[in-house]
């Protein structure tokens, strides 16, 4: 096929700096979220391309109609591949999603809040040591300084799954920071609730089909050591995860919220809400280290923004708390730093819900995995407790 510059004279010179901005939108879009400036700069150099070059395309963009908009868009872009592949990989407007599309992301929510790959390796943070626990020392600068640093905050205490993306008008750390966790412990009434979206969850000496040995059993213990510590908690062992005797996750979140939103209407004094999960890795790793002589299961706080990379926020999975999430998150992850180093994986960031919308203070737990014995998970619960009560008591 006849190349189609050669049919236009004069327009390769005029079309070199289309195909430079489009070079550098697509080298932008693929740096992902680490950077404020790379952030805010991917939209901005599209948008000036559009302006320079397309300006008819450019006031169809302000216009309010969409149908016209769109189709003057796609004949556009259809001489423009690389702008077209660049703009399917940076922010864009929420979309109306069709059923099939739905039904694809809440299956994804529904089955995948693990921080791995398709091999079981952990995303984002190097392989823990096969030797044994060892106790760790802080080996990161949690100043407001550094904190304040949008790059140094997200490569040092976040993992960001490729289905999503953040900035730094979230990820403030002033902002996160003076968010108060505080509960109000003057008034009667349970502070705390506690339930499982995944209930069938167990470790590698549980003993089948006894709770006690699986992932509600570690809401058990973590109920009473917080209760004993005056934090009034309640534990939901409703099983979300067993259809018609199967285990079936398609509607897990779903399912929680039906019963876990009607206990939270009941009892108004509940302030925090965690759904304790454990996490499923490739067989050869073992998350676990050492705090005070035990050898104890590392955790992970875990955060849904309700936005794709692709389409940007998802309306069906609104949530009103996510700055509230995110500050719970991070005050939970440079506590833990400060009092137990070693015990937390870095805070993972994906792309939908997990039932965080259910009060402003949801926290997301990933305990441990199937690697690690009960006993392992009962010390962490422990070092968990003692770490909440830290954050959320005057």
């Amino acid at each position: 096929m006849e190349d189609i510059w050669t049919k236009r004279p004069g327009q390769t010179k005029a079309a070199a700096p289309i195909l430079l901005l489009a070079a550098c939108a697509l080298w932008i879009a693929a740096g992902g979220s680490r950077g404020s400036w790379r952030y805010d700069f991917q939209n901005q150099i599209l948008a000036g391309a559009e302006e320079m070059y397309m300006p008819g395309l450019a006031f169809l963009n302000r216009a309010q109609d969409k149908g016209a908009r769109e189709w003057v868009r796609e004949k556009a872009l259809a001489w423009l591949p690389l702008v077209s592949y660049a703009e399917d990989h940076a922010v864009s407007s929420p979309a109306i999603e069709d059923e099939e599309t739905l039904a694809k992301i809440l299956d994804a929510q529904a089955n995948d809040e693990n921080a791995v790959d398709e091999n079981g390796n952990l995303v984002g943070e190097p392989e823990p040591a096969e030797a044994a626990a060892q106790p760790a020392a802080p080996t990161v600068d949690m100043s407001i300084e550094k904190l304040r640093d949008f790059d140094y905050l997200l490569s040092n205490f976040y993992t960001v799954d490729s289905s999503t993306m953040i900035g730094p008008e979230q990820l403030n750390a002033d902002d996160l920071l003076s968010r108060s966790m505080k509960i109000d412990n003057t008034t009667g009434g349970p502070k705390v609730i506690i339930f499982h979206t995944h209930s069938q969850e167990e470790f590698v000496d549980s003993t089948p089909g006894d709770p006690a040995t699986s992932i509600v059993g570690m809401g058990d213990y973590l109920t009473e050591l917080l209760n004993e510590k005056g934090i009034e908690t309640i534990h939901d062992t409703g099983v979300y995860d067993i259809i018609n005797g199967q285990l079936d996750r398609s509607n897990a979140y779903e399912n929680a919220e039906a019963s876990v939103r009607p206990l939270i209407e009941a009892n108004p004094t509940l302030e925090v809400a965690i759904d304790l999960h454990r996490d499923g890795v490739a067989e050869g790793t073992h998350l676990v280290t050492e705090i005070n002589g035990k050898p104890t299961a590392k955790i992970m706080y875990f955060n849904g923004l309700s936005r794709t990379r692709t389409n940007g926020d998802i309306d069906y999975l609104y949530n009103p708390y996510i700055q509230d999430n995110l500050a719970f998150s991070l005050q939970m992850q440079l506590a833990s730093e400060s009092l137990y180093p070693g015990f937390v994986r870095h805070i993972y960031l994906r792309a939908y819900r997990y039932n965080l919308h259910l009060l402003p203070k949801s926290l997301l737990v990933e305990a441990g995995a199937q690697t690690n014995t009960v006993a392992e998970m009962r010390n962490a619960m422990e070092v968990l407790a003692d770490t909440l009560a830290h954050v959320i008591l005057e």
